[in-house]
């Protein structure tokens, strides 16, 4: 019995003759996520916005009526806009609202705020539960911001100088760059759709930068090893052969993680939509940049057959010499 290939053995699809365009695009793409993030801006949970969340449970209800909710709570001083969204079944909801400035701090006030608000969700349904209460002040949501974006440089940067290390320093900048794609059509996604992010997207990222690393790493291992095999094949030539080489393990990765990922994006629970939503995405813009950026950067980077052999000293020559061999 055959075994069932998902891409044969004499698979030579010819990716790096679309480098161009395609880089093209990704860069469009990048900078359009971009222009996103700083327009239209990411829509903080309350652990990067600050301000009260309050989870509740409609019991005996088939679904929460999130548009009545709504109304009724604008009309409670100081609530402002509030965000009301299904958390879980169709009768949970979560409910962010925003401190003002001048109660930064104010213990007292957001506590009077959320009697008001499970008051009022009482007063209309007598048999709501409320679940849970967060507070997260102002001060203490910044430093979750700037705690993130440095925990995600910080993890491109060793990634970086970790590859320079094992490879080449072109290696280094082509996987960095990879990084930076992938990270900016994450974001431009939870930008263009409003979904909410808080921290545990932050750990979705994290997970997608590791992906990629993991896809690009062995791309450039199979590049390392044919530069010393073919030192005479063109450029373009090798890189295709090698990430043709290495596509059934890609394939086999993504498809894996697929079959475990998409049960949980469709019935999965709303709270962790986003989460999954963001990895989902990681895997293809993973493996994309693992292919058409990565590798083609290399060739702009100068990398060639001789990047890995090593370079005979005046030493090597005249111990050549002493042994009678041709200098």
């Amino acid at each position: 019995m055959k075994l069932l290939k998902l891409v044969p053995d004499d698979t030579n699809i010819k990716f790096l003759k679309w480098r161009i365009p395609f880089y093209v695009v990704s860069l469009l793409l990048m900078a359009a996520s971009w222009g996103l993030v700083l327009t239209k801006g990411l829509n903080y949970g309350v652990d990067f916005a600050g301000g009260q969340e309050i989870r509740a449970t409609f019991v005996g209800e088939a679904s929460a009526p999130i548009p009545e909710i709504r109304e009724s709570l604008t009309s409670i001083k100081n609530v402002g806009d509030p965000v009301v969204q299904r958390f879980g079944a169709e009768n949970e909801v979560s409910i962010r609202v925003k401190l003002p400035p001048e109660a930064e701090g104010d213990k007292e006030f957001a506590d009077r705020l959320t009697r008001d608000i499970t008051d009022t969700l009482k007063e209309d349904h007598p048999q709501v539960r409320i679940d849970g209460v967060d507070s997260v002040s102002g001060k203490v949501s910044g430093e979750f911001r700037s705690a993130a974006v440095w925990a995600l440089l910080a993890a491109m940067v060793a990634i970086a100088l970790y590859i320079w290390i094992r490879f080449e320093w072109q290696f280094g900048v082509g996987a960095l760059f990879a990084l930076a794609h992938d990270v900016s059509l994450a974001l431009g996604m939870f930008a263009l759709f409003q979904m909410e992010f808080s921290l545990q997207i932050i750990a979705a990222i994290l997970a997608i930068i590791g992906y990629s690393l993991n896809d690009t790493i062995v791309v450039y291992d199979r590049i390392r090893e044919n530069l010393k095999k073919f030192r005479k094949m063109p450029m373009p030539e090798l890189l295709d052969l090698s990430v043709n080489e290495t596509l059934a393990r890609t394939v086999m990765t993504s498809l894996t993680l697929l079959v475990a990922l998409l049960p949980l994006l469709f019935f999965g629970p709303a709270s962790l939509f986003g989460l999954v939503a963001a990895i989902v995405l990681g895997l293809f813009v993973g493996t994309y940049s693992s292919v058409y950026m990565a590798a083609p950067i290399l060739i702009w980077l100068g990398v060639s057959s001789d990047s890995f052999v090593p370079q005979e000293t005046e030493a090597d020559r005249q111990e050549k010499i002493a042994r009678g061999e041709t200098a």
